[in-house]
């Protein structure tokens, strides 16, 4: 058991009564945790804090060197109470990113019991809207006060929660993507399997681009040849051939090793389908949707679940992928995976923390 203080707001916020129109991201609970981190000393002072601004040196190394990591999990409220999924997954994973950002890793039972008291406070956050959940931020970042480049010796650990909608206004509907074939926005060797804001803000200016020409997202190929099929937007990418198999890039050190990515794989494996890793080149894969024997493509990622993909535009070619609807297979790993998620349906892996 960890010292985890709790200090309540004297003011509570008003929760949102229209649930269907929550966004993503936009909306904040009561509260926030916080703990501190010092070299020679560890983690110290764990806290539950009304919500609001972070005060930071102007010099602290997060803002100069981009020394910072975060994660991405959700609570969804059931029939009995509420679900937490793969948590400890991405507590792991969060040690992972850290020590690749060369930052302090947090013992998993410290970051797992932390964020139930804070969930012990505001858990009521959570929506009651089918398809809503509380989403989970938990970020870490360097907070040395002086210039130079080299590890911080003190970080600040904290967690956000936020009521949140579908992370695509359309929902399910299927989308148009965009390859980039001149940026890039990971290599092997670098950070692109870890979880941190530089990833995303080398992905930022191909996203404008293509939602500008009317892409809802931008799918990588990979930084050397730039000619294989990494992931798509913050998603991993896969897909489906013929009703029965499902390929995905395999993971080689720059594409995000992600949990719903996972679950996804073991899912389809279990439902009886094929699941197949491999380098898959987006030749190869215009030449499956022209042929029709690609058949069905998708996102999966903790925001979005998945994210059915019906066309794909490569240059200057736009290939359409089915029949523009979204796929059974997409539909069914979906409905599985969302009904475990929230009790619907039995949880044959051992994925749910009930709270």
């Amino acid at each position: 058991m960890y010292d985890i203080k709790i200090t309540k707001a004297a003011q509570l916020k008003v929760k949102p009564t229209d649930e269907s129109n929550l966004g993503f991201g936009k909306i904040f609970s009561d509260h926030m945790l916080l703990i501190n981190y010092n070299e020679g000393q560890g983690w110290h002072d764990a806290r539950v804090v009304p919500y609001g601004n972070l005060s930071l040196d102007p010099a602290s190394s997060v803002l100069h060197y981009g020394q910072e990591i975060f994660e991405g999990a959700k609570c969804y409220r059931t029939n009995e109470g509420f679900n937490l999924f793969r948590i400890r997954d991405n507590f792991e994973r969060m040690n992972c990113s850290a020590e690749r950002m060369g930052m302090a890793q947090m013992p998993v039972e410290l970051y797992l019991e932390s964020l139930l008291t804070l969930l012990s406070v505001d858990k009521e956050w959570t929506p009651h809207k089918e398809g809503t959940s509380l989403y989970i931020r938990p970020t870490m970042i360097a907070v040395d006060a002086q210039l130079g480049v080299s590890a911080a010796q003190s970080y600040l650990y904290y967690v956000l929660l936020s009521p949140s909608g579908a992370y695509y206004a359309g929902g399910l509907a299927p989308v148009a993507i965009y390859v980039e074939d001149q940026l890039v926005r990971a290599v092997r060797g670098g950070v692109g399997f870890a979880k941190t804001g530089g990833n995303y803000a080398a992905s930022i200016l191909a996203g404008a681009k293509a939602k500008h020409e009317g892409y809802a997202q931008v799918l990588w190929l990979d930084g050397v040849e730039q000619r294989y099929i990494e992931e798509v937007g913050s998603m991993n990418m896969m897909f489906a051939y013929e009703n029965k198999k499902i390929v995905t890039p395999a993971l080689n050190g720059s594409i995000l090793p992600g949990i719903t990515r996972d679950s996804v794989l073991k899912l389809a494996a279990h439902m009886g389908y094929e699941v197949e890793e491999k380098r898959l080149s987006i030749d190869e894969v215009i030449a499956d949707a022209k042929s029709g024997k690609l058949t069905e493509a998708f996102g999966t990622g903790t925001a979005a679940v998945v994210s059915p993909v019906n066309k794909i535009a490569y240059k200057e070619e736009e290939v359409n992928v089915g029949d523009g609807n979204i796929g059974t297979i997409t539909q069914k790993l979906y409905d599985t995976l969302t009904g475990i998620q929230f009790g619907k349906l039995a949880d044959p892996f051992g994925w749910i923390t009930k709270i």
